[in-house]
């Protein structure tokens, strides 16, 4: 079958069905003498006969009921494969609004929307950068399409999320307190620093109630680089995403203490259920998964 071609086996699939020369030709615009020499061919190729013919009627052999079981298939995978090539070709068009962190549009963003970009570069991105708490605040009210969030155990149902990384947390001192070491802390004199809301609140709060501690809070205030800051002043103790103090301009001014207990969180991208399909973010959502 090395000549056997897709428009032959569709002329063969319509007559095997048909059973009559000339409603297929009719049907798809041949001759009937064109039709012949198509299957006079097929017939040379597949070395056997498919259709016993003669002046009444056309009946399909035992070997062309297995040419067109398997002309059927090749027939189904090839218009798959077509939808599939075209779907990809389809240029993209449009305007996706994103939320994120201040961080998270440094550590994680660029190398994401750079392949997007790369990708789609007929999409318009209208980036949005805040509280990390408030990203799935703005999916669910629909101020932006999709953000990067933090996955929570009470994670809204109406949400989807696509894990794109891990973040553990870590205790960061003044460097002029000279400490290097959890036991060098004393939870009663050491001032804690703690963020407003969000999951590294709720984490360290946790972590403190395992321990039994009371900590001695000095301030709660919004964003995690506000922590990075007021720790940097001496302002006191507290406990930040890695990455966070990763890509802060005052890190050389804070001591790290790696606290092997206390979990970290997943980092990723959210969108509401309902919109995973829409080109734009599913286009998105795939770059995350890959």
């Amino acid at each position: 079958m090395q000549y056997m071609d897709f428009r032959s086996l569709t002329l063969f699939t319509h007559l095997a069905k048909s059973l009559h020369f000339g409603q297929t030709a009719l049907a798809m615009h041949v001759t009937a003498s064109t039709l012949s020499r198509v299957i006079q061919r097929l017939e040379d190729e597949c070395q056997c006969t498919l259709f016993v013919r003669n002046n009444r009627s056309v009946k399909l052999t035992h070997e062309g009921k297995k040419l067109l079981s398997f002309s059927e298939q090749t027939l189904q995978q090839w218009q798959q494969l077509q939808a599939e090539l075209n779907s990809e070709k389809a240029v993209l068009r449009g305007e996706v609004k994103m939320y994120c962190s201040v961080t998270a549009s440094q550590s994680h963003l660029p190398k994401l929307l750079s392949k997007y970009r790369q990708q789609h570069p007929h999409v318009d991105i209208r980036l949005t950068t805040g509280d990390p708490a408030s990203s799935i605040e703005r999916v669910l009210s629909q101020q932006c399409d999709i953000a990067i969030a933090i996955h929570t155990e009470d994670f809204p149902n109406e949400l989807i999320f696509t894990p794109i990384d891990y973040v553990p947390l870590v205790l960061i001192t003044p460097r002029e307190f000279n400490l290097s070491q959890l036991k060098d802390i004393d939870w009663q004199t050491h001032q804690v620093i703690l963020p407003e809301q969000g999951p590294s609140r709720n984490i360290v709060r946790h972590w403190f109630q395992t321990h039994c501690i009371a900590p001695h809070i000095y301030a709660s205030v919004g964003g995690n680089e506000a922590i990075v800051s007021m720790v940097a002043l001496g302002c006191g103790i507290g406990f930040v995403p890695q990455v966070v103090l990763d890509h802060s301009r005052l890190a050389n001014k804070v001591n790290q203490i790696q606290v092997s207990d206390i979990s970290g969180y997943q980092l990723g991208l959210t969108c509401l259920k309902t919109k995973r399909s829409h080109p734009l973010v599913k286009a998105m959502l795939q770059l995350a998964l890959n």
